[in-house]
C-alpha cells in the first residue's frame, strides 16, 4: 500500500462523540498479552504525536499551520483517548507496568532483528538489555507486594530473567547521547524504527515519573524512582539518532506516514475483532491526517511529500512476538557493553574515575532499590522470582542459584 495514494477519512469529518470515545475494556486475565502491548505501544504513539504538535505550535507563527495543527492535534487527542480507554480499571499500575516492559523488550528486539543499520540495531540492543532487566526487577516487586505471578500477564512469551543489572545501568548524561543518521541517506524503514522506538520510551518514562508514587511501600517508590530516570536516559539514546535538520513540517509529515504504518501493523497482527475494528478505523483517520501534512508541506515549503516517503509501505507489518533466542544472544554477547561518549566499549575499558563510574556511585549511594526489590523478595518467598522457560541464563554469573527459582 503506498499512503499518499490513499485519502482516508478527511480531517475535519475525524471528531467523535463521547460515547464513541468511551470504549469497553479489554479483560486483563483473558486479552492476549499482544493485544495489551500493542494498546500500550498506540497510546504511546498517539501520545507522543500529540506532544510534537504541541511543540511545532509553539514554534511557528503562521496562523493556517497553528490552526490546522490545532484540529489535527484535537482529533490526535481523541484517539488517543479511545486507545487508552481499552485498558481495563481494574489493571493496577504494575501490571501497566509489567506490560510496558514486556513492550520495550519485544518491541525493542523485533526492531533490533528487522534494523538495516548497525549503528541503529547497535543502540537498539544496548538498550535492550536493560528493559529486560527492568521486567524481572518489575516482577519480582508484583510478587513481593502483591503475592501474584507475572506470567498471568505475560503467559510465558517473554522471558523473565535478569538482563544487564539496572544497578550498572546508570550513566553520566553525556554518554546517554548518541550519533544520529543522515535524513538524506537513511533507511526509511530505519526511520520508522527510531521514531516508534522513541515514542514508545517516551510513554514509559512519562508512566513512571507520574506513577511512581502510587505505593505506600518505599520499596516499589524507590524503584519506580530509579527506572525512571534509566527510561529518560533511553528517551535522550534514542532521540538522539533522529537528525535535527529536518524542519517541522517534514517531521509533522513523518510523523503521520509512522502512525499509519504503526495502525497498519496492529491490523494485520490483532486478534480481537473489536480490537482490530478501532485499528482499521485510525488507520484511515492516519491517512487523512498524512494527506493535510503533506499538503501543508506542498504550499509552505513547495516539498511533494512523495519527495521524503518511500512508494509503499514495508513489506513486513512490525509485528509483537516471542524473541526469546535473540534476547538470550544479546545477553551472551553485550552483558558487559558500555557506553563512552559515541562509542560502545567493554566495562573493563572504563577506568575507575570515568564519569559515569563516578556517577552511579553518587546516584547508588546508600542502596539501590533494583538490588533492594531481589533481596527481600528472596527473603520472603524463598528465592527470586524468575521466568526460565529456555534453560539456564545465558550469562554463567546470572544463573540462578537458590533451588525454585520462579515459575518455568
Amino acid at each position: 500500500m503506498n499512503p499518499l495514494e490513499q485519502p482516508g477519512i478527511p480531517v475535519e469529518e475525524q471528531l467523535r462523540s463521547w460515547s464513541e470515545l468511551n470504549v469497553e475494556p479489554f479483560d486483563k486475565l483473558d486479552v492476549d498479552p499482544y493485544t495489551r502491548t500493542r494498546v500500550i505501544l498506540m497510546n504511546g504513539s498517539e501520545v507522543e504525536s500529540i506532544l510534537f504538535s504541541h511543540q511545532f505550535a509553539r514554534n511557528t507563527d503562521n496562523l493556517e499551520i497553528r490552526q490546522a495543527l490545532a484540529l489535527s492535534r484535537r482529533v490526535e487527542a481523541q484517539q488517543q483517548k479511545a486507545v487508552n480507554g481499552l485498558n481495563p480499571g481494574d489493571q493496577t499500575p504494575l501490571e501497566t507496568t509489567i506490560g510496558y516492559e514486556q513492550v520495550a523488550v519485544d518491541l525493542t528486539a523485533w526492531l533490533a532483528r528487522h534494523e538495516p543499520d548497525p549503528m541503529l540495531k547497535q543502540a537498539l540492543d544496548f538498550a535492550l538489555l536493560e528493559d529486560f532487566d527492568h521486567l524481572y526487577r518489575y516482577a519480582n516487586l508484583y510478587e513481593l507486594i502483591d503475592g501474584k505471578d507475572a506470567t498471568a500477564l505475560t503467559d510465558h512469551l517473554t522471558e523473565i530473567t535478569p538482563g544487564r543489572p539496572t544497578a550498572v545501568e546508570h550513566r553520566h548524561p553525556h554518554d546517554d547521547v548518541r550519533g544520529h543518521f543522515e535524513t538524506h541517506t537513511v533507511d526509511p524503514l530505519s526511520r520508522l524504527h527510531v521514531m516508534t522506538i522513541v515514542g514508545a520510551e517516551q510513554q514509559t518514562m512519562n508512566f513512571y515519573m507520574n506513577h511512581g508514587t502510587d505505593w505506600i511501600e518505599p520499596i516499589a517508590r524507590g524503584l519506580y524512582s530509579e527506572i525512571a530516570l534509566i527510561e529518560e536516559q533511553h528517551v535522550t539514546h534514542y532521540e538522539s539518532l533522529l537528525d535535527p535538520l529536518d524542519s517541522w513540517l517534514k517531521q509533522l509529515v513523518f510523523h503521520e506516514y509512522n502512525e499509519v504504518y504503526l495502525y497498519w501493523s496492529m491490523l494485520q497482527n490483532e486478534s480481537d475483532r473489536r480490537i482490530a475494528a478501532l485499528w482499521e478505523l485510525h488507520l484511515d483517520m492516519e491517512l487523512g491526517q498524512l494527506a493535510a501534512a503533506g499538503e501543508l508541506l506542498r504550499k509552505f515549503e513547495g516539498i511533494d511529500p512523495a519527495e521524503l516517503l518511500p512508494p509503499e509501505l514495508p513489506d513486513t507489518p512490525l509485528t509483537f512476538e516471542p524473541n526469546k533466542d535473540y534476547v538470550r544472544a544479546v545477553l551472551a554477547e553485550q552483558i558487559d557493553l558500555r557506553t563512552d561518549g559515541l562509542d560502545y566499549v567493554d566495562v573493563s575499558e572504563l577506568t575507575a574515575d570515568h564519569r559515569s563510574i563516578e556517577y552511579r556511585e553518587r546516584v547508588n549511594a546508600g542502596g539501590v532499590p533494583s538490588e533492594m526489590v531481589i533481596d527481600m523478595n528472596r527473603e520472603h518467598s524463598g528465592r527470586e522470582y524468575r521466568d526460565e522457560t529456555e534453560g539456564d541464563h545465558p550469562v554463567a554469573d546470572l544463573v540462578a542459584t537458590d533451588a525454585g527459582s520462579g515459575s518455568s
